[in-house]
C-alpha cells in the first residue's frame, strides 16, 4: 500500500465488515434501516394521520407527515379552504406508503370523509355556522362540499331573495348552516338563508328596540300592493297604508311611488309581539286644509275635479287633498 493510500480516510475503513453487511461501529445494515424507519412518523396504510403543509401551487399541495418522501395531494381537494397557507397542519388519509414510484400517496378529501359524519352532527347539534364549497347545480338546488361529503342546498334556502341564476353561485366557498340530517340514508341539507334570516332578525330586534311613535327614518321600497307598501327600514319592514300614502284620494299605490324608491317616513305604530310597524307618508306634508286660500268663503265659485261617485252624490276636488261632496239632491 503506498504511503498516499495509507494516509487516506479509506484506509480506516473496515472492508471485511462492509461484506459482512456490518458498519464500522458494529451495526449491521439492517439495524440501521431499522433506527431510520423508527425516526420516521408511525402511521398504518389506510389511517388518518396529521401532516404539515410545506408547498402550495395552484395544482397540488404538499404535505410532510415524516415518512421517507412527501405527499402530493390535489389542489382542488382544499378548494372549500381559502386561506389553506404554508405551515398549516392538515388531516390526510395515507392511501399507500409507496407506490410503484415509491411515492407516498395521501387524500385530504378521505381523510374529512372520515370524520365527516361526526362533525357534520356536532354541527347540527351545536347549531354551528360551517364553510362549505358549491361544486355544482342540480335539480332543486345546489351540491356543496362539506367535510369532504356533498350536501344538498335546496334553492329556497340559498338566500331570503327569490334566485334567478343558480349558477353564479358555483366555485363559491361560502358558509352555512346544517338543518336536516338523514342518517339512514347519509343525506345531508344546509342553509345559506338560515344565517342570512337570523342577522335580519338580530337587526329587527335592535331596530325595533329603538322605535318610538313620530320617530322619522329614511327607508327603501320594497314591495308594492294594492292596498298600501311595504318599506325596507334596514332590516326590519313596514307599511305604509294606502290611506296614508296621501292626502288625497289614491286609486293605485304605485302612482304614488316605485319599487327602490328611498322615502322618508314617519313611525304612526308599532307591534313588538305582532312585529307590526305602521309607517306615514303623508303625515310629513302640510295638511291641504292648512293651505287652503284662506279668502276662500261661503258662496265662492270654484272649478273643481270629480274623483269619485256614489249613489249618494259625488265628491270634487277643488284643492289638492281637499274634496267636496255635491249631494245627489244638488245636482240638477
Amino acid at each position: 500500500m503506498s504511503e498516499e493510500l495509507k494516509n487516506s480516510p479509506i484506509a480506516d475503513f473496515d472492508w471485511d465488515a462492509y461484506e459482512k453487511g456490518e458498519t464500522n461501529n458494529g451495526q449491521s445494515r439492517e439495524d440501521l434501516e431499522k433506527t431510520y424507519d423508527n425516526s420516521l412518523g408511525q402511521f398504518k396504510d389506510k389511517e388518518v394521520t396529521e401532516g404539515t403543509v410545506i408547498s402550495i401551487n395552484k395544482r397540488e399541495v404538499v404535505v410532510n407527515i415524516g415518512a421517507k418522501s412527501d405527499g402530493i395531494i390535489p389542489f382542488n381537494e382544499f378548494r372549500y379552504n381559502p386561506d389553506l397557507k404554508v405551515g398549516d397542519t392538515v388531516e390526510v388519509f395515507v392511501e399507500s406508503q409507496e407506490d410503484k414510484k415509491g411515492q407516498l400517496i395521501l387524500s385530504h378529501k378521505k381523510a374529512r370523509a372520515a370524520k365527516s359524519w361526526d362533525r357534520v352532527n356536532e354541527a347540527l347539534e351545536k347549531d354551528e355556522v360551517i364553510k362549505g364549497f358549491i361544486k355544482c347545480r342540480t335539480k332543486g338546488g345546489m351540491i356543496v362540499d362539506v367535510f369532504g361529503i356533498e350536501a344538498f342546498l335546496p334553492g329556497s334556502q340559498i338566500d331570503v331573495k327569490p334566485i334567478r341564476d343558480y349558477d353564479v353561485f358555483v366555485g363559491k366557498n361560502m358558509e352555512f348552516k346544517v338543518v336536516k340530517i338523514n342518517q339512514e340514508f347519509k343525506n345531508v341539507v344546509v342553509s345559506h338563508k338560515a344565517l342570512i334570516e337570523a342577522e335580519i332578525e338580530q337587526q329587527r330586534k335592535e331596530i325595533i328596540n329603538t322605535l318610538e311613535k313620530g320617530q322619522v327614518l329614511e327607508g327603501t321600497v320594497k314591495n308594492i300592493t294594492t292596498y298600501g307598501v311595504f318599506i325596507d327600514l334596514g332590516g326590519v319592514d313596514g307599511l305604509i297604508h294606502i290611506t296614508d300614502l296621501s292626502w288625497g284620494r289614491v286609486n293605485n299605490p304605485a302612482d304614488i311611488v316605485e319599487p327602490d324608491q328611498k322615502l322618508n317616513v314617519v313611525i304612526l305604530d308599532f307591534d313588538n309581539e305582532k312585529k307590526r310597524i305602521a309607517l306615514g307618508l303623508k303625515q310629513l306634508q302640510p295638511h291641504p286644509w292648512d293651505k287652503l286660500d284662506a279668502d276662500l268663503k261661503v258662496g265662492d265659485k270654484v272649478t273643481g275635479k270629480v274623483v269619485v261617485m256614489y249613489d249618494y252624490g259625488a265628491f270634487v276636488e277643488v284643492a289638492p287633498g281637499v274634496e267636496g261632496l255635491i249631494h245627489v239632491s244638488e245636482m240638477s
